[in-house]
């Protein structure tokens, strides 16, 4: 069934550090009027990597999670630079955070976050043909990359310092993806 979306009839914007939270006064096809919130992100948007070092193993990092204050494995990821492509801006963080450029670069899908109440959205890339090289990145200490099979992916999604939902969703997809591939 395809509905009309609601009628946004005010919005109030406010200042959240790197984001904007804005109130909607929404109005539903039904006559139905509720206040939403949601949260908008300044920049230009963000890319999640699966960095390929060989046809069956992608490479995670290891990095401090200021929201659980843990340790936390992950793929590489980050936010897209004024003037940059995903695919450039994919290719720097590769850099900066696993010590590798890639020769091929592809670009799959966008990952949402929480589309209920973000505006938030990851482009999702597949790096392959990979290459030693180190830029020097914004984290405050290097990370630990960590070669994991794609095999053994049942195993990883089972371990507590493995949580965040694009990166599970992301290994998912590109192991579908390069499946097709082959």
């Amino acid at each position: 069934m395809t509905r009309r979306l609601p009628t946004i009839h005010g919005i109030t914007e406010h200042d959240a550090g790197p984001y904007r939270l804005e109130r909607l006064e929404l109005e539903f096809a039904n006559g139905e009027r509720r206040n939403y919130e949601r949260l908008h992100g300044r920049g230009h948007g963000a890319v999640i990597v699966v960095p390929m070092i060989d046809a069956e193993t992608v490479l995670l990092v290891r990095e401090y999670a200021a929201g659980m204050h843990r340790y936390e494995l992950g793929l590489v990821k980050g936010r897209i630079d004024a003037g940059e492509t995903a695919v450039q801006a994919a290719d720097r963080e590769l850099k900066e955070e696993a010590g590798y450029g890639a020769h091929s670069l592809t670009l799959l899908r966008d990952l949402t976050l929480a589309p209920t109440y973000m505006s938030h959205t990851a482009q999702l890339v597949i790096a392959r043909d990979l290459y030693p090289e180190r830029l020097p990145g914004d984290e405050p200490e290097e990370l630990e990359v960590i070669p994991w099979k794609l095999a053994a992916l049942h195993e990883l999604i089972l371990r507590e310092d493995f949580s965040e939902g694009r990166s599970i969703a992301a290994l998912f997809i590109a192991r579908e993806w390069l499946g097709m591939q082959a």
